[in-house]
């Protein structure tokens, strides 16, 4: 009789708010998770101490996403670590309100770095993975339609490309491996966390 196949997910933003909820639901359907995180290294850790003693397998991993190098090496540890990928859901996201008269170059940057750019990264690294095993993979991004708010410039376009994004990702997929999926959720300010999270999970 064959082993069972493990299943792994990498779940960028998992270390708190709609990515643990993410987290948690992947671990209960028998994932193993990497649970990256930036600033919540501390919850990350907790997060995955809670999944392995419930019987799982679950590694926190950080990086920047404005770091392309911390990125690609933390998606390096994940595969050296787990072998193989088979979910990565998308949910880090930078939104930092600056009104149009103070917004820099720097600050629109900022929010693409982290909300489109690391997103591309990560896909990179992961798609070669998904387009070796026969299985394939699924690629999941959440994204915001929440109505702009005076300073959400910066936030509200960066958010907008994720949709266009994997529209492009999921033609490419689809013309070289039929197991592969990448599809946007598109999240709005009148759902929970926990709601938003059973969409991507969907």
């Amino acid at each position: 009789m064959s082993a069972k196949l493990e299943r792994v997910a990498l779940v960028t933003g998992g270390g708190r708010g709609i990515g643990a909820h993410v987290v948690r639901g992947l671990a209960a359907r028998g994932y193993s998770i990497a649970i990256h995180c930036h600033a919540s290294l501390r919850e990350a850790r907790e997060l995955a101490a809670e999944i392995e003693a419930g019987g799982g397998r679950a590694l926190a991993v950080t990086a920047n996403f404005r770091e392309e190098g911390a990125v690609r090496a933390m998606m390096h540890r994940v595969l050296d670590h787990f072998g193989r990928l088979d979910v990565v859901a998308c949910c880090a996201r930078l939104r930092r309100p600056v009104t149009l008269d103070d917004l820099t170059t720097r600050d629109l940057l900022a929010h693409y770095e982290v909300n489109v750019l690391g997103l591309f990264i990560v896909v990179q690294e992961a798609l070669p993975v998904m387009l070796s095993q026969p299985e394939g993979g699924a690629i999941v991004a959440l994204a915001s339609s929440d109505e702009p708010q005076p300073g959400d410039l910066a936030v509200a376009t960066s958010q907008a490309a994720i949709p266009a994004f994997i529209k492009s990702l999921a033609a490419e997929c689809a013309s070289r491996h039929s197991a592969i999926r990448a599809e946007s959720v598109i999240a709005t300010g009148t759902q929970t966390p926990s709601e938003t999270a059973t969409l991507i999970l969907t």
